[in-house]
């Protein structure tokens, strides 16, 4: 069965309507119906939750901790600056895939198979470059769990977040392939096909776009929860 976010419409969220949330994401993201568009939207939701996780940091409830909850919040502050490398990282590395999609275009029109070729071997490395970083980066995001609410919140935000770009990443290497037969390769042979495949590339530029776009906004909402943790840790 195709899984589908919900649409989350409330202005502000309860820890518990925002763990419900984090649970539909966990869900979403492990299942194999799950699309580029649907990690896009994920992003969205990410950045929304991370609000809601933002405003329940600021209420005067939360401002005093325990020195134990102090410990626990010092861990996720260490943890989200390496969240914020990685998002900031993939948000890079989308512009670069993009501009490659862009360029294969270029040379799939001009039916240039040497432009293509090192189009397609510039994509794959890119690829590969990025889950390099992702798989360094999330080994240093790792952290043992807690019961104190709010830093169980960052953290399971932070698992879900690092899981979303990871499968994105996944999904992105399945888009365009070396093999001979592909078909890019294939679109040379037959005009009709040159057209359907520019199509299904304006597509896939589309999606990073939003990728692109998704992980901007989200690093963004990413570096305001860190000023309000800085913020508690510094009262």
């Amino acid at each position: 069965m195709a899984c589908h976010l919900r649409s989350f419409s409330f202005p502000s969220r309860s820890p518990s309507k925002v763990e419900e949330e984090l649970c539909i994401l966990d869900a979403c993201i492990s299942s194999p119906s799950m699309t580029i568009d649907t990690m896009c939207e994920g992003l969205r939701r990410l950045a929304d939750i991370y609000s809601s996780i933002e405003e329940t940091m600021c209420l005067p409830s939360n401002q005093v901790c325990s020195s134990q909850q102090r410990k626990m919040l010092d861990g996720e502050m260490e943890c989200s600056l390496e969240l914020l490398d990685l998002c900031n990282a993939m948000h890079e590395d989308f512009t670069e895939l993009k501009a490659v999609i862009q360029d294969l275009q270029v040379a799939l029109r001009k039916g240039d198979d040497t432009a293509v070729q090192a189009r397609i071997q510039s994509y794959s490395r890119l690829v590969k470059k990025a889950k390099k970083h992702f798989k360094k980066t999330a080994k240093k995001v790792a952290y043992e769990k807690e019961d104190f609410r709010m830093a169980r919140l960052l953290r399971e935000a932070r698992e879900i977040t690092t899981s979303l770009l990871e499968s994105t990443l996944h999904l992105l290497s399945k888009q365009i392939e070396m093999p001979k037969q592909s078909l890019v390769f294939k679109a040379f042979n037959k005009k009709t096909v040159v057209v359907c495949e520019e199509e299904k590339l304006q597509v896939l530029e589309c999606s990073i776009g939003d990728l692109e776009s998704g992980t901007g906004h989200l690093f963004r909402k990413l570096v305001q929860s860190r000023v309000s943790l800085l913020n508690i840790l510094s009262s």
